[in-house]
């Protein structure tokens, strides 16, 4: 299949750059794939439109502040911390790139400086910073995508909303670039809601560059994903063959993350809880373990949009993206939801 048939026109309206005031307020868009159904609710009805079939599997990984505002000189610079190498030394995404050329020193807020070491293709640079990795984080941004568009002096107003906002209410162990989005609408009142009725297990994707990744190919097949870090405890696998087998309950996915997750699990049986995974799911892929997703709205030709369409059809989600614009949800990280049955 071409990139370009996944490609659909977005209003720029429609994105979000704030998410709704109360976590469980957002709308909440429900497909129903063997009749081609889709109706619409708001995300407080999801306990009502699950039964005691159906059991959860979330994305616990949680988001690090890894975004950084600093100066060359008189230049704004900012940069987006992936990985670190030494408790002092990280790679980074950095913009404009051309101004950290190795050798400059990057001031950070807080007094907090760094040596350019290296540079690398796309804007990629290697930081020696002056301070261990805790102290560097502590000066962080929630590390939000460009298409919210919070400069730095937003940023800084809304810097502690951010933090609170972008990330899931059960975040665990620090790990991630950017939020799993689809957690990010379930409130303390709604977990407890489908505890009642439903289980809810938790496992851990440190969701890292591959995510959102730019597919850069034509032929959807050529793409590579990158590698990202996944940990599902052995009491957890045993846990959902259980539930899916003896019980015959149906999974619901929380998030492209999870899918990414349980369907790696799925085809690979790793001998050990962590493991990694460059699994991409694109048209034609078999759903071995997933039955149920709960997902944001995509970016156009992402891997994220291309991986729904792979559970759902192309031309279903085609049709529900259609429906989703024209009566004005929110798209993206701050936007609404989908719930695909």
């Amino acid at each position: 299949m071409k990139l370009n048939d996944f490609w659909f026109d977005l209003p720029a309206d429609r994105i979000a750059r704030f998410p709704r005031p109360e976590r469980d307020g957002s709308r909440l868009m429900v497909v129903e794939r063997g009749k081609g159904r889709i109706s619409h609710a708001v995300f407080a009805d999801l306990p009502d439109l699950l039964s005691e079939r159906d059991f959860l599997v979330v994305n616990n990984s949680r988001v690090i502040p890894a975004r950084l505002f600093g100066r060359v000189g008189a230049a704004d610079v900012e940069v987006l911390v992936v990985r670190w190498s030494s408790t002092t030394r990280a790679e980074v995404l950095a913009a404009p790139a051309r101004k950290l050329a190795p050798g400059v020193v990057v001031d950070f807020e807080a007094g907090l400086r760094a040596r350019v070491l290296e540079a690398g293709e796309r804007g990629r640079r290697w930081l020696e910073f002056e301070r261990p990795r805790e102290e560097v984080l502590r000066s962080g941004y929630a590390p939000l995508p460009p298409y919210i568009k919070r400069k730095r002096r937003e940023a800084a107003l809304f810097r502690e909303r951010d933090l609170g906002w972008y990330q899931t209410v059960y975040a665990q162990a620090p790990g991630s670039i950017a939020a799993p989005t689809a957690g990010l609408h379930f409130s303390p009142g709604v977990l407890s809601a489908i505890r009642r009725k439903s289980e809810i297990l938790e496992i851990t994707l440190d969701v890292g560059e591959a995510t959102f990744q730019k597919i850069e190919v034509q032929d959807v097949e050529d793409h590579r994903m990158g590698r990202e870090r996944i940990r599902i405890p052995f009491h957890v696998r045993e846990r959902i063959e259980t539930l899916r087998g003896k019980k015959s309950k149906r999974l619901l996915a929380v998030g492209t993350t999870s899918v990414r997750s349980l369907e790696t699990l799925a085809r690979d049986l790793p001998g050990s809880e962590s493991f990694s995974s460059e699994l991409f799911i694109y048209p034609g892929h078999e759903f071995r373990m997933v039955d149920r997703i709960l997902t944001n709205f995509h970016l156009p030709a992402s891997s994220l949009f291309i991986l729904v369409s792979a559970f759902a059809g192309v031309d279903l989600m085609r049709e529900a993206y259609r429906v989703a614009v024209t009566r004005d949800y929110r798209f993206f990280s701050y936007g609404d939801a989908m719930l695909i049955l």
